[in-house]
């Protein structure tokens, strides 16, 4: 078997054990970020959701992007940046869901959500194909509204992809070189960043806008926060 597909095969055990993982961890960073800032709206939180995802998976690209630097140990170590970058994207994207009042108790049905906010446009339009409709905000209807039979078809497809996209990550090949500990440091933390970014966006078009009040009216909206906020990292 080659390096990519070991790479594959790690990355699909990765994010299947992280689907299972995650869930009780999401909802307890969930609850525990309403405990922690009870006066937080729920775009309020999102945000605080973000700010942490970010920061985590761009210090994971740093790491990995230091590692150029020990020739023969980049691989393994992009290997463990796809590695933390899975698990931060399943435990960020249920984080959400919980924000959402939304639980995907069905294995299938979560590995969909994540895998659609992961994936993005394409894993829209694969939808798109497989339920014969088109429309905005996908998330609720993956977890309560679409059948098992097209759940499971639509995961079959974006699951391959998904494997080929994370095993064959460009820093997996890039970081098997020698690269100054500047360039490889920055490469590794701006990459996952902008990544970051990115999945962040696809998450907001596929949960939609959040909801205005928690659930049962605990919170009324109050002034959301700007992209520019210095409030803490939770």
């Amino acid at each position: 078997m080659s390096k990519v597909d070991d790479a594959k095969s790690l990355v699909q055990r990765v994010l299947d054990k992280a689907l299972v993982a995650q869930q009780p961890l999401a909802r307890k960073h969930f609850e525990r970020l309403r405990r922690v800032h009870p006066s937080d709206t729920p775009q309020e939180l999102i945000r605080r959701l973000d700010r942490y995802f970010l920061a985590s998976v761009t210090a994971s690209g740093g790491a990995s992007g230091m590692a150029g630097i020990v020739p023969g140990a980049g691989i393994p170590t992009a290997l463990a940046d796809v590695m933390v970058f899975t698990e931060a994207s399943v435990l960020y994207t249920l984080s959400l869901a919980e924000v959402h009042d939304l639980h995907p108790e069905d294995f299938e049905r979560r590995k969909l959500l994540v895998l659609t906010v992961l994936l993005g446009d394409g894993a829209v339009k694969a939808l798109d194909k497989a339920v014969g409709r088109t429309g905005p905000y996908w998330a609720r209807r993956i977890v309560s509204a679409i059948p098992m039979t097209a759940i499971n078809r639509v995961n079959d497809v974006l699951g391959h992809r998904f494997v080929t996209k994370y095993g064959t990550k460009q820093g997996v090949l890039v970081l098997g070189k020698q690269v100054p500990l500047g360039i490889g440091t920055a490469l590794g933390a701006g990459g996952n960043h902008v990544v970051g970014r990115l999945t962040i966006r696809s998450a907001r078009a596929i949960f939609g806008p959040p909801p205005s009040s928690w659930a049962g009216g605990a919170h009324e909206d109050e002034a959301q926060l700007g992209p520019d906020s210095e409030d803490s990292m939770p």
